[in-house]
């Protein structure tokens, strides 16, 4: 996934600065560039599954012998998934259920949301899940894409077969060390990359299927079917490792929003498809015409002269991929940022002109570690694979079942038919996902142990937030009555605007509260601004603030910013000039609270869960960073609090 973010709801911003409306609002050189930026950011991970699917999903038969149904039925199993899950369900109807444009988990959570009309915790629970088990995917696929592709040095020449494993260190490295200089420039080269990726894998197909044209059977389904009833329980382990071939299916989905629907429906259904398609079937020929390829059917295609340039263009593709994915993830988190499932963490703009170009420094070297341990672990793809997959099926069975809700309440399908269609994709989601468990003792357990986490830590930051802001609100002063009482005791004002950011705009802010005990002075001008979050993507403009005027001194000013917004609280007051308000950044003064928590025998969680939310409040990042308050303009004020 990504990200491409604008102030305005209206328009979207490509990954390399472009932006992008929907597709039906452009003409059609602009359609074609949007495709082309697609085909570079959207389909790395599913485009560079052809390294290794194949070769894992016949490698569990060469125990019984590989006859030639064997790989018929395999490779049918690995097009009508490309079918089924992808083309059917993603590209032709998932695609259909965008919030104002915007897909992935969160975004179809916030969705399923508003067809319910109200914050219904199961649909919550479930959003979190989905969202978390991404965090697993996001270090997989760096790790096993990178690592698949620099295997391909061995067929080279042995001498390659020691530094396979440092080569691919340095250059998941090289990777995350690049993040915090943005990646709009990159993005630039991803299109054009993929597309040579792309056609180099279709010619490579296509120069083999003549070496057994009987591969063209395998579109018949019924060449898959029969390798499952025939294989008894193997056949169920397989269908773990033919899921590789879509893993990457939820990009389509999820980088909607900064494409539109067409050009990533024309990508895949020209373009995608058909190049992997021609691969799969190119590999099924060449095993059947020389069953030792199955050693490693996708780099063994390539003649011996464009061997070394196949491995480079590999690296480069699953490079790509890599990025998409971290990139992915970034604005994964700054939207669970935004809804309140993790704490404040830092969040870094890399282009001074582009929303969407972002870089999150903690959630970076979380990534880097966790894909070097796996890559340190596993050693190889082959084994890498055991622990891929889980946790896609598991976030295609989430999408599904909020998908339902949507389905049923907001596009009013009667239950039967809701149930039907999206039971139907349940179905299939659910073989491949209890196929997938089967790899759990294998590796498997490393998504699940890295899903588990992340939900743990979301459900302990709502709760902890929660039982904090409740406590807070009972222990402070109405902000009615507070404005009451100094009309009466009369403080000493001073010139100027005080800012105050509060997360409770109905009781007094705990910064106005110490400034008044402390500093026994009042501005002349109060304002207590509230950011919320919408469960909408973006907030249009004449959307994105209430004024309400208090007193003749005191104004409440409330700021919507969409969940894929970052909340700049400036450049927002500095913007309702036009509604009357008086802002001059030069005579305004921020106060903000800094606030150290302490665990409390009676907050209402147990002992390890008040540690944990302790802990988790510490990574929260400065207010001043997040909220893009200038460093000069701000007032901290501390204060102890017990949860």
């Amino acid at each position: 996934m990504a990200e491409g973010l604008s102030q305005d709801r209206d328009s979207k911003t490509a990954p390399g600065g472009q932006k992008a409306p929907e597709s039906s609002e452009h003409g059609k050189s602009s359609q074609w560039t949007l495709t082309l930026g697609s085909i570079g950011v959207v389909y790395g991970d599913i485009g560079t599954s052809p390294l290794y699917a194949l070769r894992e999903s016949l490698v569990h038969t060469q125990s019984v012998g590989i006859g030639e149904y064997d790989v018929l039925g395999v490779v049918s199993l690995l097009l009508w998934a490309l079918f089924l899950i992808v083309t059917l369900k993603y590209v032709i109807f998932l695609m259909r259920a965008d919030n104002r444009g915007e897909g992935g988990t969160l975004a179809l959570m916030a969705l399923a949301q508003g067809a319910l009309g109200r914050r219904s915790t199961p649909v919550l629970m479930i959003g979190i899940v989905g969202a978390s088990l991404f965090s697993g995917d996001a270090i997989i696929t760096p790790a096993i894409s990178v690592l698949s592709a620099v295997e391909g040095l061995k067929l080279v020449t042995p001498f390659f077969d020691p530094y396979v494993l440092p080569i691919t260190f340095v250059i998941l490295i090289t990777l995350f060390f690049v993040q915090s200089r943005g990646t709009g420039r990159v993005a630039t080269f991803f299109g054009p990359i993929m597309v040579v990726w792309f056609l180099s894998i279709a010619l490579m197909g296509l120069s083999h299927i003549g070496d057994a044209p009987r591969i063209l059977y395998a579109f018949n389904p019924l060449h898959g079917v029969r390798f499952l009833f025939a294989h008894g329980m193997l056949s169920f382990v397989v269908l773990g490792s033919v899921f590789l071939a879509v893993t990457g299916a939820e990009a389509l989905y999820a980088d909607m929003g900064h494409f539109g629907r067409r050009p990533i429906q024309i990508a895949w259904t020209g373009f995608v498809l058909p190049a992997l398609i021609l691969n799969y079937l190119g590999q099924g020929a060449l095993i059947l015409h020389t069953p030792s390829a199955i050693e490693n059917p996708f780099f063994l295609m390539a003649p011996q002269w464009a061997l070394l340039p196949l491995v480079l263009l590999a690296t480069l593709a699953t490079v790509i991929a890599s990025q998409a994915t971290i990139t992915g993830a970034f604005s994964l988190a700054r939207q669970a940022i935004q809804l309140g499932l993790l704490p404040r963490l830092e969040i870094q703009h890399t282009s001074d002109t582009q929303e969407g170009q972002i870089f999150i420094p903690r959630v970076n070297r979380i990534l880097l570690i966790g894909v070097l341990l796996l890559v340190a672990m596993f050693k190889t793809s082959s084994s890498l694979a055991s622990a891929y997959g889980i946790a896609v099926t598991a976030s295609m069975v989430v999408d599904s079942c909020l998908a339902f809700v949507v389905v049923w309440r907001l596009w009013k399908w009667p239950l039967w038919g809701a149930f039907g269609v999206m039971g139907g994709f349940l179905a299939i989601e659910g073989v491949f996902f209890s196929a997938n468990l089967v790899k759990v003792l294998d590796g498997g357990w490393v998504p699940v142990l890295i899903g588990s986490t992340m939900v743990l830590m979301m459900w302990t930051w709502m709760r902890g937030s929660g039982f904090l802001e409740r406590k807070t609100h009972r222990d402070s002063i109405p902000m009615r009555d507070l404005i009451r009482m100094l009309q009466k005791s009369k403080p000493t004002r001073v010139p100027g605007t005080a800012v105050f950011l509060t997360s409770d705009p109905e009781v007094a802010p705990s910064a106005l509260m110490h400034n008044l005990k402390h500093n026994k002075v009042l501005h002349e001008r109060v304002l207590i601004v509230s950011v919320k979050t919408e469960d909408t993507p973006r907030v249009g403009a004449k959307n994105r603030y209430e004024i309400e005027q208090l007193s003749e001194d005191f104004t409440r000013v409330t700021l919507h910013f969409g969940f894929m917004e970052s909340p700049r609280v400036p450049v927002a007051l500095a913007n309702l000039r036009k509604a009357g308000l008086k802002f001059d950044i030069m005579t305004t003064s921020f106060f903000l609270g800094r606030r150290t928590i302490k665990a409390s025998p009676t907050s209402g969680m147990p002992g390890w869960q008040d540690g944990l939310f302790i802990a988790l409040s510490r990574q929260s990042a400065n207010a001043t960073d997040f909220f893009s308050i200038p460093s000069d303009r701000v007032v901290e004020l501390g204060a102890q609090v017990t949860v």
